[in-house]
């Protein structure tokens, strides 16, 4: 049975012969067969129907622009076909699933999960202390800033949690978690966002079924944000503040190279 992630390149790639190693972008430009693999992927961006998500590729002002990095993750399975894996950064057009992307390593959206729950609580404090701001007086005064001290309380474990339900695997099949990961690296916490961008999600995926990585690379989809320097259709290598720590995990024991 064929998987459903999977887009097999076919005679498309024969010219090609195929990396001895893992061949992860860097600085550079794609390899040829990450190339070939992104040029399918952005022909299915321009074409599909299934979602709408506003790139700020077209005159739609009213929405907010969310420009989205992709990755691209050219496999062999153990079938021996050649093809690649996809996925997206964060999410897309509000959600985490969509054909033909990998689903996300841990799904944070799901009905009434702890994150929810949490959200939610800390929207209830919020509540209370601009409820507090409007009646001033010396008491309400050191009600917010126990208010505001329990809110920071609340957040941060609510994001060490939410870290610890990150697992990563690696071709040998050893999981970490995220907040492992970034002690091990000695950093004193993961940084917001960690774990959602395309190129863990990807690795996942593949060492989850067997697939053997042969080379990877993502590119920017739409706008710019206005703090970033990010064009469109451009290629890029996998961010250092988030993902360094998580790929040196994954990709330990695999004999790979930046290009």
């Amino acid at each position: 049975m064929k998987d459903q992630f999977l887009t097999t390149l076919g005679r498309s790639i024969d010219q090609y012969p195929l990396p001895d190693r893992f061949i992860m972008m860097s600085d550079s430009d794609p390899h040829p067969l990450c190339l070939i693999a992104a040029e399918d992927l952005q022909i299915h961006l321009k074409t599909q129907t299934e979602w709408d998500h506003n790139f700020g590729l077209s005159d739609d002002t009213k929405r907010v622009i969310i420009g989205k990095m992709f990755g691209v993750l050219v496999v062999k399975t153990q079938k021996k076909e050649i093809g690649y894996l996809a996925a997206f950064s964060g999410k897309l057009a509000g959600g985490n699933h969509h054909s033909k992307f990998v689903p996300p390593v841990f799904d944070s959206l799901t009905e009434n999960s702890f994150l929810n729950n949490g959200m939610a609580e800390l929207k209830s404090i919020n509540h209370k202390i601009n409820e507090l701001r409007e009646l001033k007086s010396k008491e309400n005064d050191e009600q917010i800033n126990f208010l505001k001290t329990l809110r920071k309380e609340h957040s941060a474990s609510l994001q060490m949690q939410l870290f610890n339900h990150y697992h990563f695997v690696n071709n040998s099949g050893k999981e970490k978690s995220l907040n492992e990961i970034f002690k091990d690296a000695s950093y004193k916490n993961p940084p917001a966002g960690a774990g959602e961008c395309a190129a863990p999600k990807l690795l996942q995926y593949a060492f989850q079924h067997g697939m053997k990585p042969l080379a990877m690379s993502e590119f920017w989809w739409g706008q710019s944000p206005k703090s970033d320097i990010w064009k469109h259709g451009h290629f890029y290598p996998c961010c250092r503040e988030k993902c360094e720590p998580i790929l040196a995990h994954m990709l330990s024991g695999i004999d790979h190279e930046n290009i």
